[in-house]
């Protein structure tokens, strides 16, 4: 009985040392300061976090109603009967897995629903380069436009030198 609570009180500890650490490297992503400048951006986290709760959510809505009609998820290669609730539940994992990582194998669409996965990856490998990108973009655009203010202010200087003379 000793080494089963021994091996509770380890696994305890980890998990809170790890809970710690994972918020901890949050807080640093997020308030963490490059140079004097934070590079993090809250409204595209936000934006980026709303877009994968809306494709995860609305693939999972498509492989639950398409269940109905005859394209269903098998689990560990076996046809199983389900509650439409645990239907749901296991198309809304399925989702995830898919838009998020390449899948775990334990849940495959039959039919229709390989085209679907296969589209909801590429949305999945799609969505993190596309925000990069935004960001690259918007921080390009912004240093443009900079450089257009100190030009601007240059030449205002040099017009006004002219007219001093």
């Amino acid at each position: 009985m000793s080494d089963i609570g021994g091996c509770h009180l380890i696994a305890t500890i980890s998990i809170c040392l790890i809970i710690i650490l994972i918020i901890g490297s949050l807080y640093a992503f997020i308030f963490g300061k490059v140079h004097h400048h934070s590079y993090f951006s809250y409204e595209i986290f936000f934006t980026l976090l709303m877009v994968y709760t809306i494709v995860l959510s609305s693939f999972a809505c498509l492989y639950f109603i398409l269940s109905f009609q005859g394209v269903v998820l098998l689990e560990n290669n076996e046809l199983q009967v389900l509650s439409p609730f645990e239907t749901f539940a296991h198309s809304f994992y399925f989702s995830g897995v898919t838009l998020m990582t390449i899948g775990y194998g334990d849940i495959t669409p039959i039919g229709w629903g390989r085209l679907l996965a296969l589209l909801q990856s590429l949305i999945g490998y799609i969505l993190p380069p596309a925000f990069f990108l935004k960001i690259w973009q918007g921080k390009s655009e912004e240093q443009i436009q900079q450089r257009m203010v100190v030009e601007d202010g240059m030449q205002a200087e040099r017009n006004y030198s002219k007219l001093s003379k």
